[in-house]
């Protein structure tokens, strides 16, 4: 059967599981983090800024939970518009609970990268001073220019991060809302809960150009919409995640290479520990999702033993790679629908220590790309591979990888099995679930 027939005949046969699931799953799988008569459980449950994460949802459920700020005092409830109302709002009452409500797209970005620059950066004048021609591929770039750049950059991290603190929900209201040219930053906290808004990719003003990267030099860029860094007990749900107006086909290049502006759309590092992300929507992006940042040494003693993170009921499409990277962590990936096209890599990167365990999953591959391609193999590490459909086919993803390129042989048993998970679908509903209940502008 071909792809488009598939897809289809999937999402067909799926209809009434789907309807199914945006009862069942979309609303209760979400509990209450404060007591009360059943009346006020009830008007509670209706308020999305008060849900909080079922017990046995993902390694985000594991110990205290996750509860967010839905124990928020009626004053520590923020509705905001604007970038600079949104960073307030983060920064007031400390880590008491507090809920933020976005309406519409707030834009960090709002005034312009020219904003940013720092007097007498000049953009032209940078590309004449490290020409290849001029300046070689043997060292990294310094000078004026250089300098001007780093400050320009600084500018900008300042003003486009906001750092979100412990037991805070951030959720977008009705079906619009959204953050654009941003970097959420969920840093050494506990207890956050972000959902229903669309982020925009950041765009990096000030990309560097290193001369010694690979053979002929690249451009390299910071900021991720999201980022979960030595923080405890998050989940994100409902969201888009997605490069927007600016897809990487719209970079010019330079010096033969992609002028690019982009990073990752969600990173979990640092030991961070205890996250779920469910019903999101991860599209059109190049390095999608890390989850642990290096081989180090000095990395492996910080994300040794930590790292726990779900991931279910995503839609990931349009994507070329890290859906996720991941080093070190248990991770476990059930019930996503991934949708390749011509750009396409791989899904699972198996990295250092990985304990990868990737069952009941759904692939809609185009011709000409092999099942052979989902897994890549970066270091050598065990993973549990069960239940996972291509193209509406069963398919045992790690004996097809190691026939396609047996250069690259992988081991299965991940060495653990999770078990912190609510309802399971059936891999072959799984399309027609999750596209028409993941996302952004869709939670109960």
């Amino acid at each position: 059967m071909n792809t488009q027939k598939w897809h289809a005949h999937a999402t067909e046969l799926s209809a009434t599981a789907a309807r199914r699931a945006a009862v069942l799953i979309g609303c209760t799988a979400l509990v209450l983090a404060v007591t009360g008569t059943t009346a006020q459980a009830q008007a509670q449950s209706r308020e999305p800024g008060r849900q909080t994460l079922a017990a046995g949802d993902g390694w985000a459920s594991d110990g205290t939970g996750t509860t967010g700020g839905s124990a928020a005092k009626a004053a520590q409830v923020h509705t905001v518009t604007t970038w600079a109302e949104f960073r307030a709002a983060l920064a007031a009452d400390g880590s008491a609970p507090k809920i933020i409500k976005v309406k519409g797209t707030i834009d960090a970005n709002a005034d312009g990268c020219d904003s940013f620059a720092a007097p007498g950066y000049d953009f032209d004048r940078y590309l004449a001073d490290y020409d290849p021609a001029v300046w070689g591929y043997d060292q990294v770039v310094s000078g004026e220019q250089e300098d001007l750049r780093a400050a320009s950059a600084a500018n900008q991290d300042t003003a486009m991060k906001a750092y979100v603190p412990s037991n805070t929900t951030i959720i977008g209201v009705g079906r619009d809302a959204g953050i654009k040219g941003a970097s959420l930053q969920i840093k050494d906290v506990d207890n956050v809960i972000v959902r229903n808004l669309a982020f925009e990719s950041p765009l990096d003003c000030f990309p560097q150009w290193d001369p010694t990267d690979g053979d002929t030099g690249n451009w390299n860029s910071e900021y991720d919409s999201a980022v979960v860094y030595g923080a405890t007990h998050v989940w994100l749900d409902h969201n888009t995640f997605t490069d927007g107006d600016h897809p990487d086909s719209s970079l010019p290049t330079y010096y033969g290479r992609i002028y690019e502006q982009h990073d990752g759309e969600l990173d979990i590092v640092k030991g961070a520990d205890y996250v779920t992300a469910s019903w999101n929507v991860f599209a059109d992006h190049d390095k999608t999702i890390l989850i642990g940042n290096s081989d180090s040494a000095a990395t492996a003693a910080v994300d040794r033993g930590h790292l726990k993170v779900t991931l279910h009921h995503n839609l990931f499409t349009g994507l070329v790679e890290r859906a996720p990277r991941v080093r070190f962590g248990q991770v476990d990936s059930y019930n996503n629908h991934f949708v390749a096209d011509a750009t396409y890599a791989y899904s699972f990167g198996i990295g250092m220590e990985s304990q990868l365990v990737a069952e009941h999953n759904a692939f809609t591959l185009p011709d000409g790309v092999t099942a052979g391609k989902i897994l890549k193999k970066w270091k050598e590490a065990p993973l549990t591979a069960a239940d996972n459909y291509v193209n509406g086919v069963r398919t045992d993803l790690i004996a097809v990888h190691n026939a396609e390129i047996p250069a690259e042989t992988l081991q299965s048993g991940a060495g653990w099995t999770p078990v912190l998970r609510t309802k399971v679908d059936t891999p072959r509903a799984v399309p027609g679930i999750v596209d028409h209940r993941a996302g952004a502008g869709k939670i109960c």
